[in-house]
């Protein structure tokens, strides 16, 4: 039987269940959890940067972006509010869409 010990998605036990097979879990604790989903966007992370195609790539992207709604909430936010901020963020200091790329700064 192989051993995952990682957090996984609220239906994977009910599919792992529909399959026919036996499972073992437990729910995290408040802290556990944060630290688990900190985990799971790192994994997330580098599963995005080794995609070999957009689509993979899209995947990955999904699965953090669920990661980020998780993680929001851990911080006592909402989507909405995290979507406020980056927006402030943006009008103030701009996105990314042009591609610059910095650098150097001369130093006074």
């Amino acid at each position: 039987m192989p051993i995952y010990n990682k957090l996984v998605r609220d239906c994977i036990p009910e599919i792992i269940e529909k399959a026919g097979k036996e499972l073992s879990l437990r729910i995290l604790e408040e802290k556990e959890y944060e630290n688990e989903l900190n985990k799971k966007l790192s994994e997330e992370l580098i599963e995005f940067n080794e995609a070999k195609n957009s689509e993979e790539a899209i995947e990955e992207l999904a699965d953090i972006l669920e990661l980020l709604h998780a993680a929001t909430k851990i911080h006592g936010s909402s989507f909405e509010e995290l979507e406020k901020v980056r927006k402030a963020k943006a009008e103030k200091r701009g996105g990314f869409e042009k591609r610059i790329f910095l650098i150097e700064v001369e130093d006074d």
